[in-house]
């Protein structure tokens, strides 16, 4: 009915152009089917397509279609694909299905992907879909949800295959082709005891390059990678990529296995994460692209209000030289630029800065060589636009002394910017403090003040007007 895992459809030309984008004249086609509620044509042409594929089928569909699509669908949608849209659609589509439908259709999907769609929803509805599964599916999906968000309990699958250490290759094998509640795929057979406790591994070309009477105790080889069920998924999805791992074995507390993260888990925690710190740093919080203009409002006010406050901070410092850009109107004309220039020297830093502490690249002991680099690169920087700046103040007013006071001040807000782009994310991920929640805010505002004190007061004392 669906392709298999990973497999694009058949029909991947008909459905994307050449940029990869979904293809406008496809979603005009599948809106007519819809809106003639013509099935059979579904069916044909949505119903075979791969999860990722009608996620963005789902995504392109204006929100009354893409009920109409579910509904029409019926037991052919592919549940999977809600886990491909954004948290909004995702909630849109499931509140308008009845529960007794959503549990039908988490039934044939792996627990990673079930847990994925039933935490968004509210706990009443959460109790009532797990109430209508089966009791062991139940326990799956509770004991997963159980455990904090983002972390690797959370998004670990929790089918897996799990043997004796006593057994012999060959009740390996006949054991997993006559049990029928296997993963789809795997790459590795863990070794248990008595209590679940987990002893090591083994990897499936291992298995089938060894005879049937061989223990799989002789075989297996010792986990040295255990992720911890409470890690944070960020963290538990360095490990993975660190030590190029198709699967990793999930444990509790005791050391007991209660599931695993396969890579396609760990690709999309590593492409959650980057997009969450991308727009951390822009002040949006979680905002998705679908989410209403009320939701929008409320993810970026709050940031908003905050530079507010630091913007009035920048004005106040002006406000302190009023006099002095009154009798040469020349220093209103040009300050921007000093802090223009900052802000942005200091943001090219702070991202840079941000990514090495999320990739773990930066720590304590290259940290040290890493600010006297962004000090240089902000002093040799500095000197560089110093000396274009100053030449263009000395065209356009005339004036060699203003030129030279604009180029000092820009040589010292650009090794500011440089020192603050990197002290700050390193100090907030000191305090464990995520240090891409907005430091662009703080940043800016760091080098608009420096800017603006370090000319104006530069060009006061130097003219005399203070």
């Amino acid at each position: 009915m669906h392709t298999a895992a990973g497999e694009p459809s058949p029909e991947r030309h008909e459905i994307y152009d050449e940029d990869g984008v979904i293809r406008a004249d496809y979603v005009a086609r599948i809106g007519a089917a819809i809106a003639d509620r013509d099935i059979l044509l579904l069916k044909e042409h949505v119903a075979s397509l791969h999860e990722s594929e009608l996620g963005d089928l789902i995504e392109s569909l204006q929100p009354e279609q893409r009920h109409a699509l579910v509904r029409l669908l019926g037991d052919d949608f592919d549940y999977t694909a809600l886990t491909e849209v954004d948290e909004a659609i995702r909630r849109e589509i499931v509140d308008d299905l009845p529960n007794e439908k959503v549990a039908e259709g988490l039934e044939d999907l792996d627990s990673d992907d079930a847990v994925y769609i039933l935490e968004d929803l509210d706990e009443q509805d959460q109790e009532d879909i797990l109430a209508k599964l089966p009791f062991t599916e139940r326990i799956r999906l509770r004991r997963s949800l159980d455990y904090p968000e983002d972390t690797a309990g959370r998004r670990m699958q929790t089918e897996f295959v799990a043997v004796p250490p006593f057994w012999s290759v060959g009740q390996t094998i006949d054991y997993m082709r006559e049990e029928d509640n296997l993963p789809d795929s795997f790459a590795q057979i863990f070794v248990i005891d008595p209590t679940f406790r987990l002893l090591g591994a083994v990897d499936l070309d291992r298995i089938l390059r060894s005879k049937r009477e061989v223990k799989i105790e002789t075989i297996m080889h010792e986990t040295s990678l255990p992720i911890p069920a409470e890690m944070d998924q960020e963290e538990a999805a360095q490990l993975v990529e660190q030590y190029d791992l198709l699967s990793a074995a999930v444990v509790d507390q005791n050391d007991r296995l209660v599931g695993v993260l396969t890579i396609d888990d760990v690709v999309d925690m590593i492409q959650e994460e980057a997009e969450e710190d991308i727009k951390r740093l822009g002040g949006v919080g979680d905002e998705e692209l679908s989410d209403d203009v009320a939701a929008t409002v409320r993810s970026r006010f709050p940031w908003l209000m905050v530079n507010l406050g630091t913007a009035v901070l920048a004005s106040m410092v002006i406000g302190l030289f009023d006099a002095t850009i009154q009798q040469m109107v020349a220093l209103a004309v040009l300050m921007p630029i000093v802090a223009s220039m900052g802000g942005n020297a200091g943001t090219q830093t702070l991202t840079v800065t941000v990514r090495a502490l999320a990739t773990r690249d930066l720590d304590i002991y290259n940290a040290t060589r890493i600010v006297r680099r962004e000090f240089m690169v902000g002093f040799i920087n500095g000197i560089l636009f110093a000396f274009v700046v100053g030449l263009l103040a000395y065209a356009w007013f005339g004036s060699a002394q203003l030129g030279f006071v604009i180029a000092a001040a820009m040589v010292i807000n650009m090794i500011a910017a440089g020192l603050v782009g990197i002290l700050l994310p390193l100090a907030l991920d000191k305090l464990n403090v995520d240090p891409a929640i907005a430091s662009a805010v703080f940043v800016t505002t760091v080098t608009d003040v420096v800017g603006f004190f370090a000319f104006l007061s530069l060009a006061g004392w130097w003219f005399g007007l203070i």
